[in-house]
């Protein structure tokens, strides 16, 4: 046995899914909308709207934490770096909240995910 296959018979294989897959009309999901209809549009614009407003706010909310906390962090005993860095980490929190509101949802998810990080060094300083 070579462990070679026929390619005649790969490309038989690959037609008959290609036409079975073309003269299949089942439809199982009957509850969803279809992309060719108006209700898609309204949809994906819901989706988007949610998101927007998601991200604006989870970026909002932790931009309020930051700065609460390097004014804590600033009062106490802690070392300078340690505010510094919830401020930065506040900073790019606020920069994702104006790119979520913007419609720039997955840039936000990111500086949202790195302005924590930085939040989570000044915590490690402390």
């Amino acid at each position: 046995m070579s462990g070679r296959t026929d390619s005649d018979t790969q490309d038989g294989i690959r037609t008959d899914a290609i036409e079975a897959h073309d003269t299949d009309d089942t439809d199982t999901t009957d509850d969803m909308p279809r992309p060719d209809s108006d209700d898609a549009d309204e949809y994906a614009g819901e989706d988007a709207r949610r998101a927007r407003w998601t991200a604006f706010g989870t970026g909002a909310l932790l931009t309020l934490a930051g700065l609460a906390a390097a004014l804590l962090r600033l009062t106490g005993p802690a070392p300078a770096l340690v505010p510094a860095a919830y401020a930065l980490g506040a900073a790019v929190c606020a920069l994702a909240a104006l790119l979520g509101s913007r419609g720039r949802t997955r840039r936000a998810l990111w500086l949202l995910i790195a302005g924590v990080m930085v939040m989570a060094v000044g915590d490690q300083l402390d």
